[in-house]
């Protein structure tokens, strides 16, 4: 009688795994089943069925928009030390810690010297935001251009520039840094053009806005980006020295010696 007993289940587990299948539901259609009840009933296992499903499809939704992302490093809003950086204060930070203006599609460019956190702040916020279901691409300038320049050539440039349009956040670190040419300046230009009022853009840079016209190399394109960008921008200026070089450690440090 067991082994009839479980015959029949068997088949009844390869019938569900085949309609599954067929239906596209990925994890129904490999599920061992193994760790359901034995005393469940049809409604039960239907309902267990269907939680699993959404937890594995969301859980492979997240997978993918971490891969997608980019993001090189894990940092949060708890590491950041506003005791060091006092150019935003504990309330600014649970502010953007609370991604409301990414609703709202607010854009946040951190200026200031490097060393500052803005590097930190803004992987903060694309970690944040990916926690919360948000599709996030980072990137810094340096490639970023090279994206927009390689992608009627590159499948993979392609994909990243679809990928960034679809995205409610972009971030794009250390503009500035090294300067651009004509030809550069105008794909970034169009690029932030089409996110307009689209995608929450987070800029970090060690240039003020009056730096930029020399560093796209047109005053004209300098002004029309920064338009576009500080529409509705919250802008945050760091000063002071960095941090890695206020917390140096050196090889003859005395502590070190033994």
């Amino acid at each position: 009688m067991s082994k009839l007993r479980n015959t029949e289940l068997k088949k009844q587990v390869s019938s569900i795994h085949s309609l599954a299948k067929q239906l596209g539901l990925s994890n129904l259609a490999n599920h061992p089943f193994e760790m359901f009840p034995e005393q469940m009933s049809n409604e039960e296992f239907m309902i267990r069925c269907l939680k699993d499903e959404i937890a594995y499809r969301e859980q492979r939704a997240k997978d993918r928009r971490v891969k997608q992302a980019q993001i090189p490093t894990l940092k949060t809003f708890k590491s950041f030390d506003t005791t060091f950086q006092n150019g935003i204060t504990d309330w600014q930070l649970r502010q953007l810690a609370a991604l409301n203006w990414i609703d709202n599609t607010f854009n946040v460019i951190f200026i200031g010297p490097p060393g500052t956190g803005k590097t930190h702040l803004a992987l903060a916020i694309g970690n944040e935001a990916l926690d919360h279901g948000y599709k996030v691409f980072f990137s810094g300038m340096d490639n970023l251009i090279h994206i927009l320049k390689t992608r009627e050539v590159s499948r993979n440039s392609a994909a990243r520039v679809k990928w960034i349009k679809e995205s409610q956040l972009l971030i794009i670190d250390e503009v500035g840094y090294l300067p651009i040419g004509k030809l550069e300046a105008n794909l970034f230009f169009q690029l932030i053009s089409s996110l307009y009022e689209n995608t929450s853009v987070v800029i970090t840079s060690n240039k003020g806005f009056d730096g930029w016209a020399e560093l796209l190399g047109d005053a004209v394109l300098a002004t029309a980006l920064l338009d576009r960008l500080t529409h509705r921008c919250q802008v945050l200026s760091f000063t002071g020295t960095g941090w890695r070089v206020a917390h140096r450690e050196e090889i003859f440090d005395d502590s070190l010696v033994t």
